[in-house]
């Protein structure tokens, strides 16, 4: 079976449900960011279907025009801004963020059995899709019955 490998987040740990709880009852009492961080890195899900992985980002925010996806060397690369309106001259002035603001780069090494030529992505209600199928004259396992 073929793995889909990607590295930019940490491991999830079996502490988790604490850290969160620990988390969640700290929170009010820590100093909220008032200014947008300059870059962030979005969540992503891996799925393995029959036909091939899927990636799925959560991108809330994000346009079209402001993703990009590369193939460079067995790793597929997003990335892309979420621009905040902070710019603008009448926009609001931020009290607290607790989202993603900036630049962002996600980097997942693909096995060779991903046809790279017939990826296709979409970004619909904040989540960017990225369907990846497997080349189907790569064979990674097979059976020979004995005679």
């Amino acid at each position: 079976m073929a793995t889909l490998l990607y590295n930019n987040r940490p491991a999830l740990r079996s502490t988790r449900a604490f850290n969160s709880l620990l988390n969640d009852m700290l929170r009010d009492t820590l100093p909220a960011a008032t200014e947008p961080a300059k870059s962030f890195v979005p969540a992503a899900d891996v799925l393995e279907a029959q036909q091939g992985f899927e990636l799925h980002l959560a991108l809330p925010g994000v346009v079209k025009e402001d993703v990009k996806i590369d193939f460079h060397e067995g790793h597929l690369i997003i990335s892309g801004e979420r621009k905040t309106s902070i710019e603008e001259e009448n926009a609001p002035k931020f009290r607290r963020i607790e989202t993603g603001f900036g630049s962002f780069s996600r980097s997942f090494r693909l096995p060779e059995t991903v046809d790279v030529t017939a990826i296709d992505a979409q970004l619909t209600d904040g989540i960017l899709r990225v369907t990846l199928p497997f080349d189907s004259k790569k064979v990674t396992k097979h059976h020979i019955e004995v005679r």
